[in-house]
């Protein structure tokens, strides 16, 4: 078993964060610490903001306003206030793993070979490195026997399994997870919870988009709630579910537990 990670250092710091799409403000002014070593779980209800939050963080969408820092360097703009060129970019970018609603993976390709694209390409690694590799984060995540098998044989939960493989041979120093459940059948969703906590437990950091309050429960270091692109809310795991400070908070949570 690893032990928790209790650093101090800062992950991710987001100052005054603020996205408008159609002269609609999605995010107003959000400032976010956290640390490495950390779960961060978002909540709030539909069109909150949560999943344009993870975007701007690997600038999949560029933010209007506000600064967004990963591991201290600052992305998406550079030094001089300009805007970074794609392969500094692309650096930056590459200290975040992105793992999707709908998986997103290569139908072409099988199992092994998804995970092992980026790594060989982006990364430089020979094909006998990036394929141990890979073979060990299959492991990890319960899929070592499907390492031949293509994307369309496969469950949503073994999708989501591989998907979180691929992303973690990037060896990325925050890991995103943009509602890693909410396309999988009600049976499927706790395979694909229990990686997401074993990671936790290795102490990965980790910032996650979520509607599951139990796992949330269980797995925060902070939970941070979402409310029309404000967060009006951010507390442990065990203030926030017994003892929210404010009404919109608890009137979402008495909602979900109905």
């Amino acid at each position: 078993m690893f032990e928790k990670n209790t650093s101090e250092q800062t992950a991710v710091s987001i100052r005054h964060l603020s996205k408008s799409f159609d002269g609609v403000e999605v995010l107003r002014d959000v400032d976010l610490e956290v640390r490495e070593g950390d779960v961060v779980t978002i909540l709030g209800s539909s069109g909150s903001g949560k999943s344009t939050l993870l975007r701007c963080i690997n600038w999949l969408e560029q933010p209007d306003r506000g600064s967004i820092h990963i591991g201290g360097q600052r992305i998406g703009v550079n030094d001089a206030g300009r805007p970074m060129p794609v392969r500094e970019l692309a650096k930056v970018r590459a200290r975040t793993g992105m793992v999707f609603q709908s998986f997103n993976l290569w139908p072409h390709l099988n199992v092994l070979h998804n995970i092992t694209e980026a790594p060989i390409h982006v990364l430089g690694k020979s094909k006998a490195e990036a394929e141990a590799h890979a073979r060990e984060l299959l492991e990890k995540v319960g899929m070592s026997p499907k390492a031949d098998a293509y994307p369309n044989t496969l469950s949503g939960g073994q999708k989501q399994r591989v998907a979180i493989a691929r992303a973690l041979a990037m060896q990325p120093e925050v890991m995103l997870f943009d509602e890693p459940t909410s396309a999988l059948d009600p049976e499927l969703v706790g395979e694909v919870l229990a990686v997401i906590k074993d990671l936790s437990a290795e102490g990965y950091t980790m910032i996650v988009v979520t509607h599951e309050m139990a796992f949330s429960r269980a797995v925060s270091d902070k939970v941070v709630f979402l409310d029309k692109g404000l967060i009006i809310e951010q507390a442990d795991p065990e203030t926030f579910f017994t003892n929210p400070s404010t009404e919109r908070v608890r009137k979402f949570l008495e909602r979900e537990e109905s």
